[in-house]
């Protein structure tokens, strides 16, 4: 036993030790990582990986380490800490100088993450220690035939080589040290096997549906996504009004595309949580839940009944082994640029695979460049097909110049459109006029045009817009608000209420109030739709919860302005809203048609100064001298909109007694997450210094007094207490 290199212990019964060799270890992980890799034609990187990242174990001292920590021998001398996957890393630099970059990088930040190339270079200034053997069976390494990358894509190949090796890793230990995990990994059923599931959905709803004008377009729609499946592996795009059955008909392309080119599985990015539950749901009720993995910052499978499932989908969404995915832009296109070994662990099973951006639109122009980028490296070099899906398509090919004359977005070479243009869906699927206000208004002007309707929904672009326009409706009828000043729970059981009122029969009233969250991907229909100005796609997007059923000939969208109260606000919105104004008159008359929509963002992309604001490029195409952390850090989807507190609403109190009782845990913080709200800093400050806000454990605030949330608007950042009078 003292002669076997140790790479893991563990403690079985009757007080004995199993042991797994570094010998053995490095060689699963050899072969596990070289699976991976071969996806993309470097399977002999990988085997290099996965032999060289280890070998730092074979040190004496970390050997003493290593028996000390897991209790084997707790009595070693000298068995502090020891570095050693540096010892790896300086092997690949020695053995292999042409490629030391595509291998020193991942072997060295196998455990604590890619670094920046000075840090890099430091560490590999490093000496071999005593006590390395010389590595055996050295592969002679090639670059793949045709092998020609672009500068963008260099680091991307890094980062997936990194992706194969620690996912590799962390399977081949998970196998010696928890075999039952292990077990429930893997051997999910393939695309051929689902795909009659779908086909079997789509026949029992067609059976179910009537003949109408409208299943007749989603049924062409579908047969168009049927017949394109078949095309080579690119991009794609699936431009379909509101109510065309987008969704479906993405999926009929996505799974029999993916089945006639050998793609593994498909990755649905949506920009919004309730869009994805939405999704999530129909999806799990075609394939089974067994088969759809949900995977974004709302979901916890902790508190889940069935605990086996559950646990499966914890250990899915560690490296996305399944063959149908649902997540967020952020989740997706963050890990993408990450450098964190748990981030990037899932990006080698995006190659070869079918990823469907829906609501294309949303894509953030700031990082558009890093995008499309990403998209082109994924299709070029690691066989994935993309499908841009949404009702407003986005101008994505060809190269676009923005204020700075330096500044160009540089696009994809060709987009195929799935949609022949001889169907005129625009035309066909039309169900409301939208009428643009020519003089401003007020927020009482508004707030009386939205009473004289009995249903009605109003979209603004501000929280304080949100509340300033529900604070003067009339108190009769059903009145509700939505905005961010709401928890997620509490929104979740707004938007519910507010289907519910709309499918009741009789005739209620129900006026609602809310900021662009509601503004895609929920299913409400309205026949009256107000909208403050912005982009045209948000107003499209706005004019889809209006007569989205065709219950009436035409519903009716009203654009507005508050310039009467208050000029739009600084960024996107203001951009956005000057690229629609600046339009001529022939491409607005129909805000519909599609060449409206073209010349709307060829307009918003020559206004904006940068596609990259954070410098991405900078940082990772410099001559392979990658700046991975560098990178990660800056690539933030979404900025932080302040700092979170949990309120006293809803349920939200029993999850604060266990925090208190048991301290945090993942599923514990998941939970408290769905009552919490993001207070800007400013506000966050005078409310803890006024007593309202706690701090319960270091990080985690929450706000104990239940007055400071109200039922309709969500919390206040206003001390209510100021306002009460004092008597002694």
């Amino acid at each position: 036993m003292d002669e076997t290199i140790i790479s893991h212990l563990r403690h079985v019964e009757n007080g004995n030790w199993q042991i797994q060799s570094n010998e053995n270890h490095s060689e699963g992980v050899a072969k596990l990582a070289t699976s991976f890799a071969s996806e993309f034609d470097f399977g002999q990187f990988g085997e290099v990986l996965g032999l060289l990242h280890d070998k730092g174990k074979e040190q004496p001292d970390f050997q003493k380490y290593i028996k000390k920590e897991s209790g084997y021998e707790p009595d070693s001398i000298g068995a502090g800490r020891v570095p050693h996957a540096f010892v790896g890393a300086l092997l690949a630099k020695q053995i292999y100088p042409l490629f030391w970059q595509l291998l020193c990088n991942p072997i060295l930040g196998h455990h604590a993450g890619l670094y920046d190339y000075d840090e890099l270079e430091a560490k590999l200034e490093a000496q071999i220690p005593e006590g390395i053997t010389p590595v055996k069976n050295v592969t002679s390494l090639k670059l793949p035939l045709n092998f020609k990358p672009e500068e963008y894509e260099a680091h991307h190949l890094v980062r997936l080589l990194f992706s194969c090796l620690v996912d590799a890793d962390y399977l081949d230990t998970e196998r010696f040290m928890n075999i039952t995990n292990f077990n429930l990994r893997g051997q999910k059923n393939s695309l051929q096997l689902l795909l009659p599931l779908l086909n079997k959905y789509l026949y029992d709803l067609k059976k179910q549906s009537s003949d109408s004008s409208v299943n007749i377009i989603r049924d062409e729609v579908q047969n168009e996504c049927f017949k394109a499946s078949g095309g080579m592996p690119g991009f794609y795009s699936l431009t379909v009004p509101t109510g065309g059955g987008k969704t479906l008909s993405s999926l009929v392309w996505a799974i029999n595309h993916a089945i006639k080119n050998g793609k593994k599985r498909i990755i649905i990015a949506i920009p919004y949580t309730s869009i994805i539950i939405q999704t999530a749901d129909t999806l799990r009720k075609i394939f089974g839940k067994e088969n759809v993995l949900e995977h974004h910052s709302n979901t916890n499978n902790e508190n889940n009944r069935d605990s086996k499932w559950a646990l499966e989908m914890r250990l899915a969404t560690e490296n996305w082994d399944y063959p149908i995915i649902v997540t967020t832009n952020v989740q997706l296109f963050e890990s993408i640029y990450s450098n964190k070994t748990s981030a990037c662990r899932k990006l080698h099973n995006i190659c070869n695979s079918v990823i469907i951006l829906d609501e294309a639109q949303t894509l953030p122009i700031d990082f558009l460049q890093p995008i499309v980028d990403a998209l082109k490296t994924f299709q070029h070099l690691f066989g994935a097909s993309v499908l841009f899906t949404t009702a407003s398509q986005p101008v994505l090919t060809g190269n676009h110049r923005g204020t700075n004359p330096i500044v160009e977005l540089k696009g994809i070479d060709n987009v195929r459109e799935i949609i022949p243009e001889s169907l005129k869906l625009y035309d066909k699927l039309r169900r409301v006029t939208v009428h643009f206000d020519k003089d401003g208004s007020t927020y009482d002007d508004i707030a009386n045009r939205l009473s004289q309707h009995s249903k009605v929904l109003c979209v603004v672009n501000t929280r304080k817009d949100a509340q300033e326009v529900f604070s003067r409706l009339p108190d009769e009828g059903c009145n509700l608000h939505l905005s961010r000043m709401m928890c997620p729970e509490h929104i979740r059981q707004t938007i519910k209420k507010i289907k519910n009122t709309l499918s009741n029969e009789v005739e209620s009233s129900i006026r609602v109030v809310s900021t662009q969250l509601i503004e895609a991907g929920v299913d409400i229909d309205f026949p009256i739709v107000f909208r403050q100005e912005t982009g045209l796609d948000s107003i499209l997007q706005a004019a889809g919860r209006c007569n989205r059923e065709g219950k009436s000939q035409l519903g009716d969208a009203f654009v507005f302005s508050l310039s009467k109260e208050h000029a739009l606000p600084p960024g996107h919105i203001s951009f956005a809203n000057q690229a629609r104004l600046n339009m001529n008159k022939e491409t607005y008359d129909d805000p519909f048609a599609p060449e409206s929509m073209k010349k709307y963002f060829e307009n918003l992309y020559s206004s904006v100064q940068t596609f990259d604001k954070t410098d991405v490029k900078s940082s990772l195409c410099k001559k392979l001298e990658f700046q991975f952390e560098t990178a990660a850090k800056s690539f933030k989807l979404i900025e932080s909109n302040g700092i979170s507190v949990v309120v006293n609403w809803g349920d939200s109190l029993s999850f604060i007694e266990k925090l208190k009782k048991y301290g945090p845990s993942y599923g514990l913080m998941k939970s408290l997450a769905q009552y919490s709200v993001d207070v800007k800093e400013r506000d966050f400050n005078n409310l803890k210094k006024e007593g309202v806000i706690e701090e319960l454990i270091e990080g985690v605030y929450w706000i104990p007094d239940s007055k400071q949330y109200d039922d309709i608007t969500g919390l206040s950042t206003d001390n209510h207490w100021l306002d009460e009078i004092l008597t002694v």
